[in-house]
């Protein structure tokens, strides 16, 4: 069996796709001189073998190679290093809460403003803080250029700053929602929950006067920080509006002259379809304002509202502070989008 295989590893926690996997474990190979030019690689057959996936998969990995140069194939012979110039410096710990259209959206920018530049090793916790904590203490802090992270949780959240101190303050960006007691020298590209909902619903003042009540479908059990209720409260109490906090959309009775605002997609769909069994109109009946711009909501009932972080700048944002090497501390530009269900 090849000697190659020692210098290759696929990690079945992390999310990304074990072809590119792959393809980052050869360059990290070539970079680090453990894999020479010229160099032998094992035969599609031999690597499904190895890691247990499929020959689509290796096949699709050495393309990948040959596409960026790094590897050349003789036909009858095999896969070989062809090039050893590798410009990827840069190694990546990308941990994001969840898999979403708008963390996707974070995830394209940001890779795409590294380009070729780095490697990225992406990882999911599905907001349980003790994946979270796993996944970031059992990793090699060493080999890792930057650890990006989104650090939302149902629950647990208040000992992440005891896990985050664990990685070097000069290697750490955090993104999307702040973490409090970590000190200096690590970035962040962050939301303000409560100023943003605030000042959203405030540039959204005059179509909500024609409503009585609004009302924030904030469930029990969500990772969603708490900074969004005060934004939604202080905002309710400045203008003199009703309000309310509902923790269930299914058990709410919907009536006219309220504003719904929905955090989450599923309760998006629950709302709008108790609204129509009930033959009342979205947008002259009740009021609706989604989290989180995606082209879908352009095109819903003739459009949702919706208010919502810019989630390819962060992404980008965050790419250009590694690039650049600077601590930075910045916040997201939040916008609100006017639509016909308002």
């Amino acid at each position: 069996m090849s000697k190659t295989y020692k210098h290759l590893a696929l990690d079945e926690y992390s999310a990304t796709p074990k072809y590119i996997q792959l393809a980052n474990a050869v360059i990290r190979a070539v970079s680090e001189g453990r894999l020479k030019k010229d160099e032998q690689l094992p035969s599609i057959n031999e690597l499904s073998v190895e890691f247990e996936i499929s020959k689509d998969t290796v096949e699709k990995s050495y393309k990948h190679l040959k596409k960026t140069g790094v590897v050349g194939s003789v036909p009858g012979k095999g896969y070989f290093i062809s090039n050893t110039d590798v410009k990827r410096t840069l190694k990546i710990f990308l941990l994001f809460n969840k898999l979403s259209e708008h963390k996707k959206i974070i995830y394209d920018a940001f890779a795409q403003t590294l380009g070729e530049s780095a490697t990225i090793d992406f990882y999911i916790y599905n907001n349980d803080f003790a994946l979270f904590k796993k996944l970031l203490l059992n990793c090699s802090k060493n080999d890792y250029s930057y650890f990006v992270i989104i650090p939302h949780f149902l629950e647990g959240g208040e000992y992440a700053d005891e896990v985050i101190k664990t990685i070097p303050s000069s290697k750490l960006l955090l993104l999307d929602k702040k973490v409090t007691g970590l000190g200096n020298g690590f970035s962040e590209v962050v939301e303000n929950f409560e100023q943003n909902i605030y000042s959203a619903l405030e540039e959204a003042l005059e179509p909500l006067r024609k409503y009585k009540t609004l009302k924030i479908v904030f469930p029990d059990y969500t990772y969603h920080p708490k900074e969004i209720l005060k934004g939604f409260h202080r905002f309710c109490h400045q203008y003199a509006f009703s309000s309310k906090v509902v923790n269930s959309i299914e058990d709410e009775p919907i009536t006219a002259g309220e504003v719904y605002i929905n955090l989450m997609e599923k309760d998006l769909v629950i709302l709008i379809e108790k609204i129509l069994s009930q033959k009342l109109k979205v947008g002259k009946d009740v009021g609706v304002i989604s989290y989180n711009e995606i082209p879908l909501k352009k095109i819903i009932l003739n459009g949702i509202t919706t208010i919502s972080t810019d989630f390819y700048w962060m992404g980008e944002r965050a790419a250009k502070i590694v690039l650049e090497n600077t601590p930075q501390q910045v916040e997201v530009p939040f916008r609100l989008t006017l639509r016909a269900s308002l």
